[in-house]
């Protein structure tokens, strides 16, 4: 495993509306920085493809791991970057932990780029979730 960050965060509600909201893919792009829109190519199950847009180009990725109320993991492959996004929700006194580890292996050429790869993602999306906990002060 090449981890690139953990961040957590504590949200003052349920597990399960916690869980409900991390899967809502029409509002992902919400919280998912650099994500313009994302759908998913069917049910929340591992395997499924998600196809998401970023700068103006659509890219996909899939649904890794799935233990439902748990933990999702997504994937994304594009080159010889593979990035998984690991969000995990655990009760925690009346509201939930969501914890996330990205984690991103290069393979070929491009592992020359790999610090700055890393780089990019931690600057990206390591605030991730504090964007995902406002959305439920936005609704």
């Amino acid at each position: 495993m090449t981890e690139v960050f953990t961040a957590e965060t504590t949200i003052g509600r349920p597990v399960d509306a916690v869980w409900e909201r991390l899967i809502d893919w029409d509002i992902a792009a919400r919280w998912m920085s650099g994500v313009d829109a994302l759908r998913a190519d069917g049910p929340t199950v591992a395997g499924t493809t998600l196809v998401f847009t970023t700068r103006g180009k659509e890219r996909t990725g899939q649904i890794a791991a799935l233990d439902p109320g748990r933990s999702i993991t997504l994937r994304s492959i594009q080159g010889g970057v593979t990035a998984d996004y690991i969000y995990m929700c655990t009760r925690h006194g009346e509201g939930t932990r969501v914890r996330l580890v990205a984690d991103c292996r290069m393979t070929g050429p491009v592992q020359l780029l790999g610090p700055v790869i890393r780089f990019a993602i931690r600057n990206a999306d390591s605030g991730q979730l504090d964007a995902f906990a406002a959305t439920f002060t936005r609704g």
